[in-house]
């Protein structure tokens, strides 16, 4: 397992050995991972990035070599070198399972441990939060607008580097792809590969039938054709019925075609329509090209006979990929009690809510729909007949709920440096998946305009927020400033 404990930016090494050298490292802190807005500018987020971080804190540690670099800087003294010598993973760290989704402004990873310990694993596990969340959505929103039709990704040679084009592979699965044509990630993650032949095959033969022929020679029971090298109608359709009509002379059926380019939804209804005629109804069309949620519903608003969709770009690289993940200090745990922190910024979307909390979700009942979550503080009573929702930027708007069953969303990953969490296995987290987004209403997953999720505060939270911004504004400082002195800078 590959140590990636290096991983992390400067300041918090030397923001570190401040802690360290003024008597703080044994201060507990709690942080909050979360986003300010949900990714692509959509109604909801899916959660990713935790079995990395699972791996990653389980191989936390600095080595001999680490070490070495770290004195060569001139930066950290051997004390503080010392200590990160033997330092380890003591804390806690609570998480939304894989697969959930989730929503700006909650929490969705809680850490809770010595403040430097909690410090250094902020880059990665950002980096792994930023990345998880923004593969595992992508997929999700494709598959969504799919409906039934399965999509197998092919992104990895858009990837940017081959470890995130195996990331990008298997949190496809969680959202829902049916496999990948990535190998490595096939390997590793145990998932289905599939794959066809690329044009270049089909011009390195003499002619495309020969390089169907050939094809069909070696992989029989597995013959899928691409069939958009020189003309989808006038050549590859042709050549491909007179391929399917060899293979069946053998005792075979033609699987699949493939179509890369042109005008899918003519192409695919009229390549129906020839396989069709010709007596081979149960080949399929696979169609690819850079396709996206909105392209794949007008596909299918078209009346398009497909059968399978091929993924590559915009799941490794979809547009506006940008998820933002933030980690910041909630509380400070001082004397056994929990003492909220607040960052209080000029802009006040960026003013954090404060404190050691908890997300609930609400489910109604009867529909089994999601009502909303509410942020709370950790040791808050969530009751359970009757929930006033409270919109955090309104607080004059409000929806009370009765009628429903409520879950904490964050679940023990580690508790005092132990894993005490089972982590599932890819298809299951693709089948959770599945079940929790059927849970959401369908105005909050359409692709224009989403209707808005309720992401609430206690009143009791919501009343801690606003005094620690009074305290935090009145602690200002005020300074005379030489007006002319600035003219003449």
């Amino acid at each position: 397992m590959r140590n990636l404990t290096m991983m992390t930016d400067l300041y918090e090494l030397t923001m570190s050995q401040v802690y360290f050298s003024k008597g703080k490292d044994k201060e507990e802190a709690v942080f909050d991972a979360f986003f300010r807005k949900n990714p692509f500018d959509k109604g909801y987020g899916v959660m990713g990035g935790v079995k990395e971080i699972i791996d990653y804190i389980k191989n936390f540690h600095f080595n001999d070599d680490d070490i070495d670099y770290l004195r060569g800087t001139g930066l950290f003294n051997e004390e503080f070198l010392n200590y990160l010598r033997n330092i380890k993973f003591t804390g806690s760290i609570y998480a939304v399972p894989d697969g959930t989704p989730v929503f700006a402004n909650e929490p969705i990873v809680i850490v809770k441990a010595p403040i430097i310990e909690a410090q250094i694993i902020e880059t990665i596990l950002l980096s792994y939060l930023n990345a998880g969340i923004c593969y595992t959505t992508a997929a999700k929103r494709v598959v969504e607008a799919a409906g039934k039709i399965p999509i197998s990704e092919f992104g990895a040679r858009r990837a940017l580097g081959p470890e995130t084009a195996v990331l990008a592979s298997s949190y496809a699965i969680v959202g829902g792809c049916a496999g990948t044509s990535n190998v490595l990630a096939g390997q590793e993650k145990d998932i289905p590969i599939s794959g066809t032949f690329a044009h270049s095959y089909v011009t390195s033969f003499p002619t495309e039938y020969d390089s169907f022929i050939a094809y069909a020679d070696i992989y029989p029971d597995n013959c899928t054709l691409l069939v958009d090298t020189y003309d989808v109608l006038k050549s590859g359709v042709p050549n491909a019925i007179k391929t399917a009509q060899y293979l069946r002379s053998k005792g075979h059926e033609l699987k699949a075609i493939r179509i890369d380019s042109g005008d899918l939804a003519y192409l695919s209804k009229e390549t129906r329509r020839m396989f069709d005629e010709a007596g081979f109804s149960n080949v399929k069309i696979c169609v690819s090209n850079g396709l996206t949620e909105r392209t794949i519903r007008s596909l299918k608003e078209q009346g398009a006979p497909i059968d399978l969709i091929g993924l590559g770009d915009n799941i490794v690289l979809p547009d506006k990929a940008r998820v933002g993940c933030v980690y910041k200090l909630g509380a400070m745990n001082v004397n056994g009690g929990y003492v909220s922190k607040i960052k209080a910024s000029n802009d006040e979307a960026k003013a954090i809510t404060p404190g050691y909390k908890r997300v609930y979700r609400f489910y109604d009942e009867k529909t089994g729909y999601a009502l909303g979550d509410v942020v709370a503080l950790y040791d808050e009573n969530i009751p359970k007949d009757k929930f006033t929702l409270i919109d955090p930027s309104n607080e004059t708007n409000t929806l009370t709920i009765k009628n429903y069953r409520i879950r904490e969303l964050q679940v023990p990953i580690f508790e005092y440096g132990e894993l005490v969490y089972d982590d599932p296995d890819i298809r299951t987290k693709r089948d959770y998946c599945t079940k929790e987004m059927d849970t959401l209403y369908p105005e909050v997953k359409r692709e224009e305009n989403p209707h808005g999720y309720y992401v609430d505060l206690t009143r009791k939270l919501l009343n801690l927020k606003r005094e620690l911004i009074r305290e935090a504004k009145s602690q200002q400082v005020e300074y005379d400033i030489d007006v002319k002195l600035v003219k003449d800078l």
